[in-house]
């Protein structure tokens, strides 16, 4: 597979990644998934094939969580989705999870929903 775009990387990357992580019922995966406008988040359970929960910045009882600088394509909202997706998942009684980044570079807003998740209870 040759790269010819940043997206044919990302995808290598991400196959790479996902050979290693795996998500179980104990420990689902959290992954996210970041547009050029929003951010994604879902955590699933690999062995059943099942979204436990998600949360994004197009939802309309995120978005009206945000704040006035806060939206879907900067860090304030990621903080804010990674927040709400640990408030979820301790809501179902989800403590420890496994971050996939999903083939993006662990900085910027990729890292500051794995930050906000953290702060707000999740363990990985």
């Amino acid at each position: 597979m040759r790269i010819k775009t940043k997206e044919d990387r990302r995808d290598r990357v991400k196959h790479r990644i996902r050979k290693r992580v795996l998500g179980t019922e104990g420990r689902p995966r959290l992954t996210v998934y970041r547009s050029v406008a929003h951010i994604y988040v879902q955590v699933v359970d690999d062995m059943t094939g099942r979204t436990i929960a998600s949360a994004s910045s197009v939802e309309p009882s995120v978005k009206g969580a945000l704040g006035k600088q806060a939206k879907g394509s900067n860090v304030a909202g990621a903080q804010a989705i990674g927040k709400s997706i640990a408030q979820r998942l301790l809501e179902k009684g989800v403590t420890r999870v496994v971050f996939d980044r999903n083939g993006f570079l662990y900085h910027g807003r990729v890292k500051a929903v794995a930050d906000a998740a953290r702060d707000a209870g999740l363990e990985f």
